[in-house]
């Protein structure tokens, strides 16, 4: 019995590391090209966003195993369906800096793997601006 019970939960195993080579992974072509306020707003934008809010990801190893692969999946299609500079609509790009400022971005489990996108407070702010200069700020030219 403990035979039989070590062999399906470590053939359950290597079937869920293994259904991560079964997830999508794309970087269709670039339509767009930011035009961006600053170099630094660019710097940090690559180093803190472009892998989800562009056609610019990396796909490293741990994208190829479940379930991380499900959910690097999860944050560049959720991402890119919200705002993606690599599109001529980029989407929400006028939320961006709001997003940055309340702490939204870069999420939480991205920052786990990518400890050079975590910011300061002085660093999100300037970039919260850039963004803003960038594209804009939601409600930026709404009539009353």
């Amino acid at each position: 019995m403990k035979k039989k019970l070590l062999w399906i939960t470590a053939s359950v195993l290597v079937l869920t590391l293994l259904s991560g080579l079964f997830v999508p992974r794309s970087n269709p072509p670039i339509e767009n090209t930011a035009a961006w306020d600053s170099p630094a707003t660019q710097a940090q934008f690559r180093t803190s966003c472009v892998d989800c809010h562009s056609h610019e990801t990396k796909w490293p190893w741990y994208s190829y195993i479940g379930p991380s692969a499900f959910l690097m999946w999860n944050n560049v299609t959720e991402g890119r369906e919200h705002f993606n500079i690599s599109m001529a609509n980029m989407g929400d790009a006028d939320e961006a800096g709001e997003e940055v400022t309340k702490g939204n971005m870069p999420p939480s489990d991205y920052l786990l793997l990518h400890g050079d996108a975590a910011m300061t407070t002085a660093q999100r702010d300037a970039f919260a601006k850039g963004l803003v200069a960038t594209f804009g700020q939601e409600g930026q030219g709404d009539q009353d």
